[in-house]
């Protein structure tokens, strides 16, 4: 271990490494992030809306753009029974602060140009409507989440990251077409109930939580449990983990700050790769 000096400014109180190396006068544990400041509902919008666009972005960039499509939304801070969408026909790769539509519970455009995806209004305003907790919703037709959904059946807790969904996702099983009419949507949030994410068979999957970050990361999560289940089953036959520890791990790994930060570390890239996403 390398020795360490003193300084010789008796008012300089970092040590110093005979390699020069300067340490902290006063180590100390940091396990998590600090807290972020309370912001304006200006601030909150655009804040929602930067993240809401780079999302679309960052999930053309994970193959989640299949033809027209998907959808992600973010309930507006100030008018609470609005929320920001992309418009239909827009490619995600495209999608910048600019381009998205506010939408009221009606199905009204009152910002921005359109048209506005018919499935999309149905599917989210009944959830933005059922969990008034909810800030964002998820939904493309990712593949392996299209996959999966074809089983009709909920996913096992077979890895560490797949326990973030463990006993925290629903299966929605009555599929009817193109979701076009709110009362399915209504039923699509019954199947979500307080959960982060549902299966919704024959059709993909769809995310919800408190911060856009959190509804995309955990979209992007889920997708790779299905991806991991589809190849495990099809390697041989998987071992779950244990329900009391699957519930633990849930608690670990499962929770809303942590996708925040996933998602944070993938949105810094892609502003820094894309600064036009957010005019």
């Amino acid at each position: 271990m390398s020795a360490v000096l003193s300084r010789p400014d008796p008012h300089d109180t970092d040590p110093i490494t005979a390699t020069g190396l300067r340490l902290n006068p006063h180590p100390q544990r940091q396990d998590w992030f600090e807290d972020e400041a309370p912001r304006s509902l200006e601030a909150e919008r655009l804040h929602r809306q930067q993240r809401l666009a780079a999302a679309f972005r960052i999930f053309a960039r994970y193959g989640f753009d299949q033809g027209l499509a998907g959808h992600i939304t973010a309930r507006d801070p100030e008018l609470t029974d609005h929320f920001w969408v992309n418009p239909f026909g827009l490619h995600f790769s495209r999608i910048k602060v600019s381009d998205l539509l506010l939408v009221n519970a009606r199905g009204e455009i009152a910002v921005g140009r359109g048209p506005l995806n018919r499935a999309a209004f149905a599917i989210h305003a009944a959830i933005h409507e059922a969990r008034p907790d909810v800030v964002a919703a998820a939904h493309t037709h990712s593949l392996y989440g299209k996959a999966w959904a074809s089983l009709g059946r909920k996913l096992d807790p077979l890895t560490q990251d797949g326990c973030a969904f463990y006993e925290d996702h629903g299966l929605f099983e009555d599929f009817n077409g193109v979701v076009y009419e709110t009362d399915e949507g209504f039923r699509i949030a019954e199947a979500l109930g307080q959960r982060k994410g549902v299966i919704l068979k024959n059709h993909g999957i769809l995310t919800a939580g408190p911060t856009v970050e959190a509804a995309a990361w955990w979209y992007i999560a889920l997708d790779n449990a299905c991806h991991t289940q589809l190849l495990a089953e099809a390697a041989g036959t998987p071992q779950p983990i244990p329900h009391e520890m699957a519930t633990l791990t849930h608690q670990q790994v499962g929770r809303a700050a942590g996708a925040a930060r996933a998602f944070d570390a993938l949105y810094q890239g892609l502003v820094e790769a894309e600064p036009e996403v957010l005019r």
